[in-house]
């Protein structure tokens, strides 16, 4: 029987928290797993940032990535590794690089999902090129905000057709305001999208290889309280809708890791911001959810890196292309695209090898988030964020908030699997 590493890269930028607790429950973990005829272990490290040979070899199994949205030489390397190295990244670099949030609008339009009345603008303004002026001149056509605006209906939102953080994004009530926000936003490229107001519900669903996590947020509150501690407020329907939008867009994407924002109105669930392919993974925004967002990457990462499972490196929309051509129910469409998602994550055979393998996850992780090492690691994001004198009283509140994911979640596990 053959003796293996698998090892695992941290592709890190100004994260914090949770590789510290990934690491340390992972170095608990201490797996020794029989995968087929060989014994499999594991390991860890931060990927440094470095010039490389484009022959040189790669040393990770997996690589979880939180730069290449931003980080141009990190992407590259990916890049490179995935093509020479059969390397295993989240997410895919090239689909990241390409499908931003307007691509993704355009996309779920054609498979029929609910998205608001969506437009793009021309930029205010334009940075130096030679070719530029003679182009506006002979082929820009003059345009009235007022006369979009009317034809979209009030209110509606103003956004970057990329990005995320919520920058750049303007909710729009009357013309003085459009007008105001257009001349605001310079070169930037811009979407316009009609408002889903009042709205019932705003779920962010988290989506990480095929385990999702349903979380009622409210973009009102301050940053630290977005996402609410609610559990239960969605019925089992309103709940696999969700998770079969979420998964259709990953799937669709090539993305493992993504979180899709829906507001529900009218017993209508629309898609608004799905284009978020390296979501908050930070205590001070997750605090509850930290611990589901630790335990699922944990078990996603190892049963790639166990398995040698291969990374799809082209998205292949035709299947669902085909659905969306039939001429059946929405939700009939919906639940067949899911199908191909669970297809394309191996879902059952993710099932199976968590209940083998990971069955002490649960038990790990519940010591682990009480542990003066995870109140260490709060502190140390607080630390980062917050001014000297609020340190105290915010560590103290999202290590509050993971002691209540222990007593409320923490403490029964996860059933079947994950």
């Amino acid at each position: 029987m053959a003796q293996r590493t698998a090892n695992i890269g941290l592709s890190l930028g100004a994260d914090i928290c949770w590789p510290i607790a990934y690491e340390s429950l992972l170095a608990a973990l201490d797996l020794d797993l029989k995968i087929g005829r060989d014994r499999v272990t594991f390991a860890c490290e931060r990927v440094t940032i470095e010039p490389f040979n484009l022959q040189q070899p790669v040393k990770y199994d997996v690589v979880i990535d939180r730069l290449t949205h931003w980080y141009t030489i990190s992407r590259e390397w990916i890049k490179k590794a995935i093509l020479l190295n059969d390397l295993y990244v989240y997410n895919n670099p090239w689909s990241i690089q390409s499908n931003e949030k307007h691509t993704s609008y355009a996309a779920m339009m054609r498979l029929g999902l609910p998205i608001p009345e969506t437009w793009m603008l021309p930029a205010k303004a334009y940075e130096h090129a030679d070719d530029l002026e003679p182009t506006l001149r002979q082929y820009a056509r003059l345009f009235s905000l007022p006369e979009i605006g009317e034809k979209i209906g009030y209110p509606f939102f103003m956004k970057p057709y990329h990005g995320g953080g919520w920058r750049g994004v303007t909710k729009i009530d009357d013309a003085a305001g459009f007008v105001r926000a257009y001349d605001a936003s310079g070169t930037d490229l811009m979407n316009l999208q009609k408002a889903v107001i009042p709205y019932d519900w705003f779920v962010r669903c988290i989506g990480l290889g095929p385990q999702t996590r349903k979380v009622n947020y409210d973009p009102s509150a301050a940053l630290h309280d977005r996402y609410t501690m609610d559990t239960g407020f969605l019925t089992p329907e309103d709940a696999q809708i969700l998770e079969d939008t979420t998964l259709t867009i990953n799937a669709f994407f090539g993305w493992d890791f993504n979180s899709c924002e829906a507001l529900a109105k009218g017993g209508v669930w629309y898609p608004i911001d799905f284009a978020n392919a390296c979501p908050d993974s930070q205590v001070t925004s997750l605090h509850y959810h930290f611990p589901w967002l630790i335990k699922a990457n944990l078990r996603w990462s190892i049963f790639n890196a166990a398995t040698g499972r291969k990374m799809r490196r082209n998205m292949d929309w035709d299947p669902f292309y085909a659905i969306a051509d039939k001429d059946i129910d929405p939700r009939d469409k919906l639940k067949a695209y899911a199908a191909i998602a669970h297809q394309r994550f191996e879902t059952e055979k993710f099932r199976d090898f968590c209940r083998t393998h990971l069955g002490h996850v649960d038990e790990l992780a519940w010591e682990f988030f009480g542990s003066e090492t995870m109140r260490d690691a709060v502190r140390r994001k607080v630390t980062a964020l917050f001014p000297a004198h609020e340190i105290d009283e915010f560590t103290e509140l999202f290590f509050g908030r993971v002691q209540r994911w222990r007593e409320q979640e923490g403490a029964q596990g996860d059933k079947d699997g994950f």
